[in-house]
C-alpha cells in the first residue's frame, strides 16, 4: 500500500491532478461555512434538529450540511442533477435533442449548455422556495426569529446568493472532471457526505455512553454496514461475459482475425446514478410544497412523502429501478455494439450478426439490469428501514393492524441516530471505487511511459 502511494506521487501529472482535486474540494468546504445574510443561525440550528428525520434531512445530507446552515452552497449540486435528468428524459421524446446527442462533441456541448440553463432555472425556483419556507417558520423553540427582516429584499438576496453558489459548485465540479481525477459532481457529493463522519462517530459514542442505544443494536448496525459495503463491492465488480469471436481475414499477405474475446456487461451499469437521480426527484415535491400556501394539498402530499413513510419508500424503489434501466439505455446501445461487431467480422457463437445479435445483447442486459436495480433498491432502503423504521400506520385499511403486529424495530427503527444510511453508503463506496479505478488506470499508463523513458536504446548516439 505504501509503495502504491509513493508511486502515485512519483508521477508528476497524476500528482498534480490529485492535488488539484483536493484544492478544489477545499474551496468547496470553505464556501460551506459562509452563511446567507439575514438569517438567525441559532434559530436555524434548532430548526435543523427538528427536521433531521425528514426529507429536509436527506436533502441536507446531499448538500453536506449546507442546507441546515443555509450557507451560500445550501442548494448543493442537486439542481444540476435534476436538470440533467430532465434533459436526458427530453432527449428520448424530443427529436431535436436526439439529433444533438448523435452529433458528437458539438452536440454534447450544446446539451451541456441547455443543462446549465435548466440548472439556473431550478436554482431560482428552489432558492425562492427556501426563502419562503424560512419566512414561515415563526414557531421556533424559545420564540427566536428565523429571519431578521423578511420581504422582497430578503427573497431576492437569498435567490441571488444560493443560485450563485450552485453555479459556482457546478463550475468546480467541471474543473475536477477536466483537470483533476474522478467525476467532479460525484466527488462533491462524496465530500459533502463524508465531512459529517467524525461528528457522527462522536454522537454515536456519546449515545452509547449515556445508554440511549444498546451495544447490541450498535454492533448489529455496524455489521449491517460491513455487509452493505461487501455487497456493493461484490456487485459493482460483477459482470456478464458475452463471448465474441472474430473470423479470419486475409489482408494482402497477412492473415488477421481468428481471435476470441468477450464483452463485459456490468450487473450495475448505472452505478450510483439511479440512486442519486431518484433522491433528487423525491426532493422536488417538498420544494414545490414550500412555495404553496401551508395547510393545503401540497402539505398533505409532502406529509405522505416524508422520510420513513410507505409512499416515500415505494416511490424511492420505483425511481431507482426506472433510472437504472433509463441510464443503462442511455450509455449502452446494443445496436451500436452489434453494428461495430459486424463491421470488424465479429459474431457471438450461435447468434446471427446484426439485428439478432443486438436483440441477444439487449435481452442479457435487461436481465442483469433488473438484478442490479433490485440490488440498488435493497441496499438503499433496508439500512434506512432499520435506522428510521417504516411508519405503516397511514396505510389504508390494514395500517393499524400491521402496526400492532410488526416488531418495534421495523416500525420505529433501531433508535440509532447514525449518519450513514443505505443511500449514503452506496454513494461513498461507489464513488470511492470509481475514483480508485481511475487513479489505478492513470498510474498504470504513466508508469509504463516512465519506464520507457528510463530505458536506454543501444545503437543510438545523442
Amino acid at each position: 500500500m505504501i509503495d502504491k502511494l509513493k508511486s502515485i506521487f512519483a508521477v508528476s501529472e497524476l500528482r498534480n491532478r490529485i492535488l488539484f482535486t483536493l484544492a478544489i474540494l477545499a474551496v468547496y468546504r470553505v464556501g460551506s461555512v459562509i452563511p446567507t445574510p439575514g438569517i438567525n443561525t441559532e434559530a436555524l440550528a434548532i430548526l435543523a434538529d427538528q427536521t433531521a428525520g425528514t426529507m429536509f434531512g436527506l436533502y441536507n445530507m446531499f448538500s453536506g450540511g449546507n442546507l441546515s446552515r443555509v450557507t451560500i452552497f445550501a442548494l448543493g449540486i442537486m439542481p444540476y442533477i435534476s436538470a440533467s435528468i430532465i434533459i436526458q428524459l427530453l432527449t428520448v421524446v424530443w427529436p431535436y435533442l436526439e439529433r444533438l446527442k448523435n452529433e458528437g462533441e458539438l452536440g454534447r456541448r450544446k446539451i451541456t449548455q441547455y443543462t446549465r440553463y435548466g440548472t439556473l432555472l431550478l436554482c431560482i425556483v428552489q432558492a425562492l422556495a427556501i426563502a419562503l419556507f424560512l419566512e414561515r417558520q415563526t414557531n421556533i423553540a424559545g420564540g427566536l426569529p428565523l429571519v431578521y427582516e423578511g420581504g422582497l429584499s430578503f427573497r431576492l438576496l437569498t435567490v441571488l446568493t444560493l443560485t450563485t453558489g450552485t453555479i459556482f459548485i457546478m463550475w468546480l465540479g467541471e474543473q475536477i472532471t477536466e483537470r483533476g481525477i474522478g467525476n467532479g459532481m460525484s466527488l462533491i457529493i462524496f465530500a459533502g457526505i463524508v465531512v459529517g463522519l467524525p461528528q457522527a462517530v462522536i454522537t454515536t459514542v456519546d449515545q452509547l455512553r449515556t445508554g440511549q442505544i444498546g451495544l447490541f443494536r450498535l454492533i448489529a448496525l455496524l455489521a449491517l454496514m460491513i455487509l452493505v459495503i461487501a455487497a456493493v463491492v461484490f456487485i459493482e465488480r460483477g459482470h456478464r461475459r458475452v463471448v465474441v469471436q472474430y473470423a479470419k481475414r486475409v489482408v494482402g499477405r497477412r492473415m488477421t482475425g481468428g481471435s476470441s474475446t468477450h464483452i463485459p456487461l456490468k450487473v450495475n451499469t448505472g452505478g450510483v446514478i439511479p440512486v442519486i437521480f431518484a433522491s433528487s426527484i423525491l426532493a422536488l415535491p417538498a420544494t414545490v410544497a414550500g412555495v404553496l400556501p401551508s395547510g393545503g394539498w401540497g402539505q398533505a402530499v409532502t406529509d405522505q412523502m416524508a422520510y420513513g413513510m410507505p409512499l416515500y419508500y415505494l416511490l424511492y424503489i420505483a425511481g431507482i429501478i426506472f433510472f437504472a434501466y433509463f441510464y443503462t439505455a442511455i450509455i449502452f446501445n446494443p445496436d451500436d455494439v452489434a453494428e461495430n461487431m459486424r463491421k470488424y467480422g465479429g459474431f457471438i457463437p450461435g447468434i446471427r450478426p446484426g439485428k439478432r445479435t443486438a436483440e441477444h445483447i439487449d435481452t442479457i442486459l435487461t436481465r442483469i439490469t433488473l438484478a442490479g436495480a433490485i440490488y440498488l433498491a435493497m441496499v438503499a432502503v433496508l439500512p434506512d428501514l432499520l435506522i428510521v423504521g417504516l411508519n405503516v400506520a397511514p396505510i389504508p385499511f390494514i395500517g393499524d393492524q400491521l402496526d400492532a403486529v410488526l416488531p418495534q424495530f421495523i416500525t420505529q427503527g433501531m433508535n440509532v441516530t447514525f449518519y450513514f444510511g443505505g443511500t449514503s453508503l452506496l454513494i461513498i463506496v461507489g464513488v470511492s471505487m470509481d475514483t480508485v479505478n481511475q487513479v489505478e488506470s492513470q498510474l498504470i499508463m504513466r508508469h509504463y511511459d516512465g519506464f520507457m523513458k528510463k530505458t536506454r536504446i543501444r545503437g543510438r548516439r545523442g
